[in-house]
């Protein structure tokens, strides 16, 4: 079903917020463009063509916990958004998850169920992994 509406999500299977948007996906019918972004990287413009397709600037979808942000010195409100960027394509973990495009737009889904609003149907009903119900 992704050909009549595609779906790529931006995707890193260790993380519990992404699985569950991919879960969501994939409950509400559609077999969307899985990219695991951590080997894959963020190659040529991809990166800035998706902050901007989602209005954001990089220190909006950086992530910290867990990541080498502080020890490159990237917390530091002084740095540019280019050097963020450029942090990011070379350590693609630097980019939180997951970012989902639809024929609707762009968005980092988190919390999870953000990427209901990116989908031309709902799943019925889902329940994440942590048990909680999460109704469309």
């Amino acid at each position: 079903m992704t050909g009549a509406f595609p779906i790529t999500i931006y995707h890193n299977p260790e993380c519990g917020t992404s699985r569950n948007a991919l879960a969501m996906i994939e409950a509400a019918g559609y077999a969307p463009v899985i990219v695991d972004y951590r080997s894959a990287g963020w190659p040529g413009l991809l990166l800035n063509e998706l902050l901007a397709a989602m209005g954001v600037r990089p220190r909006e979808v950086m992530r910290e916990k867990g990541t080498p942000a502080a020890e490159l010195g990237l917390l530091d409100p002084s740095v540019s958004d280019e050097a963020i960027v450029e942090a990011m394509r070379m350590h693609p973990i630097l980019v939180n998850r997951p970012i989902v495009v639809t024929p609707k737009g762009a968005k980092l889904c988190r919390p999870s169920e953000v990427v209901l609003s990116l989908l031309d149907r709902q799943p019925a009903q889902f329940t994440k992994e942590d048990g909680e119900i999460v109704r469309p």
